[in-house]
């Protein structure tokens, strides 16, 4: 039968595998045919994931993507073991809400880190020759928060937007390589990260939240659909997008 999101033959990276939404997406990816590199800095619970995932030949690769300068090099020698890399997808990252007038440099520099100089970082690696094979896709996952105004997330916002930004002037400068560029915007997605801020808030708090969401929270496969959708040839035309995936949040 005919599978228009068939990746067998690809090996895709994706950061933040260990947990969450990045394991959804391994899972889905491996179900599509994918090889997978998983990375984060927990061998453990890569190795987990990796036992969800259907095929062979995925690789497990432990590693500190606070570690900017050590990317590149890392990334070279990483595909030499895999093969050419055909997709990228950027998933982990950090949040915490901060109130501005308790927002430090060092609570910013610590999100921009993660979430936004490790991105690039992983976006020059990606073009390194050997690395990416003919062409390719890279995907960031991105939020709702990058599009739209949210007390005291001015620190996670700021990364976010700024990574909506990036895929916009990367997609433009890698079009000549054949290398695609896109984000996805999720709303509030039910992962461990929403349970504890459901901790943190009361229940009519936190039901508050969910109403703003037409559609209900989101689930990880959610998420996952979107980044299978453009890693494959289905997302073929498309560069220097955000796919808003968030039940309705952005549309009120």
């Amino acid at each position: 039968m005919f599978n228009p999101m068939d990746l067998s033959g690809r090996c895709v990276l994706v950061t933040g595998a260990s947990r969450g939404i990045g394991r959804e997406i391994c899972i889905l990816l491996s179900r599509l045919g994918a090889r997978l590199v998983l990375v984060s800095r927990s061998a453990e619970q890569l190795s987990a994931t990796a036992a969800l995932l259907e095929g062979t030949e995925h690789h497990v690769a432990p590693f500190d993507l606070t570690a900017i300068d050590e990317i590149l090099p890392w990334l070279k020698k990483l595909s030499a073991a895999t093969g050419p890399l055909h997709g990228l997808v950027h998933s982990a990252g950090t949040q915490s809400t901060v109130p501005l007038r308790f927002l430090g440099n060092a609570k910013l520099e610590e999100m921009l880190r993660l979430n936004l100089n490790s991105a690039v970082a992983l976006s020059r690696g990606f073009l390194q020759k050997g690395v990416c094979g003919s062409g390719g896709s890279i995907v960031f996952v991105a939020s709702v928060r990058g599009i739209v105004g949210t007390r005291a997330c001015a620190a996670y916002a700021a990364t976010k937007g700024a990574l909506i930004a990036v895929a916009k002037s990367l997609a433009i400068e890698l079009a000549p390589d054949l290398i695609r560029v896109n984000c996805i915007a999720p709303g509030l997605v039910r992962t461990d990260m929403a349970d504890a801020l459901q901790q943190q808030l009361t229940p009519e708090q936190f039901a508050a939240i969910v109403a703003l969401h037409p559609l209900g929270l989101g689930l990880p496969a959610d998420i996952a659909n979107a980044a299978a959708f453009l890693l494959a040839d289905t997302g073929r035309w498309i560069t220097g997008s955000t796919l808003i995936a968030d039940g309705g949040y952005t549309a009120q």
